[in-house]
């Protein structure tokens, strides 16, 4: 299974009240891929009215992500085993993509 930076997983996501079966979007690149047995994921919510913080994103193009409904990226960050990725159902657009890493410069300092 080939997973890029950007795609758009289903995952048991490890969150605040239990794990949940959830998309989530995959940050770590593929350098990091080749060199470790896990991947970096941040969550994708349909909860889209909460989703105000700075860095949090609402997907413009989430249908053609493979989406079903209205979501918005979250700076919720976990690695998991690569095993736990259970399906890939899509890439986010490069437009949401560029927007995602701005999102996660305000959440990460890496400067």
């Amino acid at each position: 299974m080939s997973i890029d930076a950007g795609s758009i997983v289903i995952v048991n996501f490890p969150g605040a009240k239990g794990i949940k079966r959830r998309p989530a979007i995959v940050i770590s690149t593929n350098i990091y891929h080749t060199t470790r047995p896990d991947v970096i994921c941040s969550v994708i919510t349909s909860q889209t009215a909460s989703a105000t913080a700075p860095s949090d994103y609402i997907l413009q193009d989430w249908s053609t992500a493979g989406l079903n409904k209205e979501s918005a990226f979250r700076a919720f960050i976990v690695t998991l085993p690569a095993q736990n990725i259970l399906s890939i159902v899509g890439k986010v657009s490069n437009r949401d993509w560029k927007e995602i890493q701005k999102r996660l410069l305000l959440a990460v300092s890496i400067k």
